[in-house]
């Protein structure tokens, strides 16, 4: 897996309805993950227009605060 850049997640922009931070790409669309991919403990943040990737840089409690902010709690779902 090739990563294009490593970005603060203080430098992105966090979408609360949609629940997703968000991060210019130079194709002119925007990286996207989301808030439960990232608590999830997943850090790459895709472009859907173009193969980059970057890697989100962040802190376990950058999370908490957002979460606890947006209203989000974590989802068990079960089969």
């Amino acid at each position: 897996m090739s990563i294009y850049d490593q970005v603060e997640i203080e430098d992105m922009l966090f979408d609360p309805d949609l629940q997703i931070y968000t991060y210019p790409c130079p194709c002119g669309d925007k990286f996207q993950i989301s808030l439960l991919d990232l608590m999830d403990g997943s850090d790459v943040a895709v472009c859907p227009s173009c193969s980059l990737m970057i890697q989100v840089i962040f802190e376990p409690e950058d999370l908490e605060s957002v979460a606890t902010e947006s209203g989000s709690q974590p989802v068990s779902v079960s089969a």
